[in-house]
This record gives C-alpha cells, sequence and structure tokens, in this order.
C-alpha cells in the first residue's frame, strides 16, 4: 500500500480559474490542479529554482519536476489543441503567513468575516485593506476582531480568509474570480451587502441577514437584485485544502515520483511514492 500523498503548500489562490479559446469548442476542457498551478507560478512567474520551489510547497524537489512537466504538459494541450483550460481542486495546503495573530476560533464557532473600512462593509472584496472577524454561536457574537490583509488581489484574499479560519464573507461587489476562490475555499458567500458591519454581521449570526445570491462586482458596490434572506452553516474545516475527489493517474511517465497525461478526463497527478 502506498503512503498518504502529502499535501503540497500553495501560496494564494488563482486569480483567474478559466481560460478559454476565442472560439467555442465542444472539446473536453484541460484541468490544471492547483498545486501543478503554483509551481508554474514559482517557477515560471517567481523565476524560483526547483529546489526553492520544493522548499516552499514542502515536497521533494523529483515532485516539483514531475509536477511542473504535468502543468507544461496540460498548458501545451490546451494551446496548441485551442481547449479550454480550468484550475480546480488538487492535492494542496495554504500557506497561513499572515494569519499568525489572529485567535483561532472554537470548534463550535463559525467565523464570519466582512470586508471592513471605518466600521462600513468596504464595497470592493479584491481592494479590502481590513477585514472584521465575528464568531458566532448559538446566534450570537462572542467574539470580534480586525485584522489587516496580507496581500491584494481576489485569490490571495481568499486565501487569506481560509488560513484565517472563515466560514463566511459578507461584503459589498465581488467578482467571478474572488467567487470561484471562495468556493473553492469552502468558504460561504454573502454579497451585495452594505451598512455597518457590526450589523451585518449580527444579522447573519441570527439568520435574517438580506443580501443579493447575484452579486457582481460593480463600481457602485453591488448589484441591485432582490435581497434574499439566509441562516448560516458551518462548514467542517478541511486538513489538506479542498479535495475533490480521490487521486487520480495519469499516462506521461517520466520515472519520477508524480506522473502526468490527461487526455481521458483525470483532473490532476497523482504521486505513487507519498510526496
Amino acid at each position: 500500500m502506498p503512503r498518504k500523498q502529502r499535501c503540497r503548500w500553495i501560496g494564494a489562490y488563482p486569480d483567474c480559474w478559466e481560460f478559454s479559446p476565442e472560439e467555442d469548442t465542444e472539446e473536453e476542457p484541460v484541468i490544471m490542479s492547483l498545486d501543478e498551478f503554483e509551481t508554474i507560478r514559482l517557477l515560471d512567474r517567481e523565476g524560483m529554482t526547483q529546489e526553492q520551489c520544493a522548499g516552499q510547497m514542502g515536497v521533494a524537489r523529483t515532485t516539483v519536476t514531475a509536477i511542473y512537466n504535468c502543468a507544461r504538459r496540460k498548458i501545451a494541450e490546451a494551446l496548441v489543441d485551442g481547449k479550454r483550460l480550468l484550475i480546480r481542486g488538487g492535492n494542496y495546503r495554504l500557506n497561513s503567513r499572515g494569519t499568525e495573530n489572529i485567535i483561532r476560533k472554537g470548534k463550535k464557532s463559525m467565523r464570519i468575516a466582512v470586508t471592513y473600512e471605518n466600521g462600513e462593509i468596504f464595497q470592493h472584496f479584491g481592494h479590502s485593506e481590513q477585514f472584521k472577524f465575528y464568531d458566532a454561536e448559538d446566534g450570537k457574537i462572542i467574539s470580534e476582531q480586525i485584522a489587516d490583509t496580507n496581500g491584494s488581489g481576489h485569490g490571495a484574499l481568499a486565501a487569506f480568509l481560509k488560513a484565517a479560519q472563515v466560514d463566511s464573507l459578507i461584503c459589498g461587489g465581488i467578482g467571478m474570480g474572488a467567487q470561484n476562490a471562495l468556493a473553492e475555499a469552502g468558504i460561504r458567500l454573502y454579497g451585495g451587502v452594505s451598512g455597518s458591519a457590526d450589523a451585518a454581521a449580527r444579522a447573519l449570526a441570527e439568520g435574517t441577514l438580506q443580501y443579493d445570491p447575484n452579486v457582481k462586482c460593480s463600481q457602485h458596490g453591488h448589484a441591485h437584485g432582490e435581497g434574499h434572506s439566509c441562516g448560516h452553516h458551518h462548514g467542517e474545516e478541511h486538513s489538506c485544502g479542498q479535495h475533490r475527489g480521490e487521486e487520480h493517474s495519469c499516462g506521461q511517465h517520466h520515472g519520477e515520483e508524480h506522473s502526468c497525461g490527461h487526455r481521458h478526463g483525470d483532473e490532476g497527478c497523482r504521486n505513487h511514492h507519498g510526496e
């Protein structure tokens, strides 16, 4: 029996989750996992060596080589064959840098985050410089904390919220890329809300918050859709990112610990030796 595959550390969620050719295609999309995306980001965008990338992701250099080879082949297939490229799932754990001073929530608490500025709900998620966190139990707010964000951009902010143990987010306007990142993080979204941050958090805890389920990012805050009354859910924590199903093997074997190829709908790559 192979050892359980080790989680790979990633720094943030991507800002863009889908890339499509100009012409519509009925071809099966290419699926790139978040740990594969991370090797592209670190090696090709940040210019790290494979040794540095391996240290950042917490795996062996040979594993990084194999993941990277798989990611490059997927990019090539999408470009050459004109297929959609989707970034989804994978075997990963988010880096928690920047959340060291945030109090850990209780096991029975729901943590609510609100985009925050001077007591009000800040209306542009991707530019939020602060969040206010509220821990709720039995329909009541039991603790509050204001935290500065550790980066900008939808993906980085969603990763920050995930690392801060957030279950639900209240905000104004928010784009589809950010919504995808929050969904990947398992964070429930309540968008299109304005006014007092404290009042909105209390209403969510009580299950009476009015929000827009079809919220979109706009220059003026939130879409003017019909309000929606909500309750809340206590999402379970994930020890290793958002795992989308079973591990999967692929076709291109390079003699490494990780193999790739995905022409039959595989959504990532499996490390057969435990990395």
